[in-house]
């Protein structure tokens, strides 16, 4: 064993980084483990117009405010893929990719979600030569060319009219006849005249050799299929949760997002969850703070429950 800990937080998007920052004001000896950069979906969100207290920031800097706070109160960070956690007693076993193993009394999963693929030919191969799962990291390549943007949700709606500043023509395609997205989503995506939308379609395969050319789309009615000539693809179509370090704990509902009370405990005493990958209604900025606090204060009372 490496180290041992009150606590690890797995995950610093912003349940984790809450989470972290009640944890260590609680006064426990803390781990915050993540396995890309600090920050989570935040950093992949062009911009926020409903975290109160800031009627916009870009999702780059309300990331950055909330790891530098971690920073201020000296929250030890390290960075690598958790691969399992295992029960031991009343140890919690976090097991690196590495092969690292580091303890703790309790651990809070904040692991979020990723991005759904669109399970189509060629998506995989042309995947960073014109197929892209954000808008913010690639949005810059596509200046003046033509994109298009799968999916009907506030996700899709708010990257493509991020996609507007640089591309020549943005467009929508969705599987229903309505948007999932709110109303001031749709109307923003709406009143952008460089925007246009296409509705009953699904996309069935991603078109180019050694660069995306175009996809191929199909009615969910009629079956009648067009191709769409773009230079990029941007999947939108939800997301799956991150809980493969605990999937053969029992604590997962058939979706693979975590079951948790209202103390963000799930089943295993010691584990907890928070943020997007717990089963829940709404998954926004606000629930995940809520989320981390809420866990942060549940593992802290079960912590001091060991001694």
């Amino acid at each position: 064993m490496d180290t041992h800990y009150d606590l690890i937080i797995i995950g610093a998007g912003p349940a984790g980084l809450t989470a972290a920052i009640y944890a260590k004001r609680a006064g426990l000896n803390i781990l915050l483990v993540e396995g890309s950069a600090p920050g989570g979906k935040l950093v992949k969100t062009y911009e926020i117009d409903n975290w109160p207290g800031e009627s916009r920031i870009s999702g780059v800097d309300l990331a950055l405010k909330m790891f530098n706070h971690t920073n201020d109160l000296e929250v030890p960070s390290d960075y690598f893929n958790v691969v399992k956690i295992e029960v031991e007693g009343n140890e919690r076993i976090v097991v690196a990719e590495d092969g690292r193993r580091f303890s703790a009394k309790a651990v809070i999963l904040a692991t979020g979600t990723i991005e759904n693929k669109m399970g189509i030919p060629n998506e995989e191969r042309l995947t960073g030569r014109g197929v892209s799962f954000c808008a913010v990291c690639d949005g810059a390549f596509y200046k003046d060319k033509d994109v298009v943007v799968i999916g009907g949700g506030n996700s899709a709606l708010e990257e493509a009219v991020y996609l507007t500043q640089f591309a020549r023509k943005v467009t929508i395609v969705i599987r229903r006849d309505v948007f999932r997205g709110d109303k001031k989503a749709q109307d923003h995506a709406l009143a952008n005249p460089k925007i246009e939308v296409i509705k009953l379609h699904v996309p069935v395969e991603v078109l180019g050799t050694d660069k995306v050319t175009g996809i191929k789309l199909r009615h969910v009615q009629t079956g009648d299929e067009q191709v769409l000539p773009v230079d990029g693809i941007f999947p939108y179509i939800g997301a799956t949760p991150s809980t493969g370090s605990v999937a053969h704990l029992d604590v997962c509902d058939p979706n693979g997002y975590l079951e948790v009370d209202d103390k963000m405990a799930t089943r295993v005493p010691g584990i907890y969850g928070a943020g997007d990958v717990n089963a829940k209604i709404l998954r926004q900025v606000v629930t995940a703070v809520n989320d981390g606090a809420v866990a942060a204060q549940s593992a802290f009372h079960y912590i001091k429950s060991l001694d």
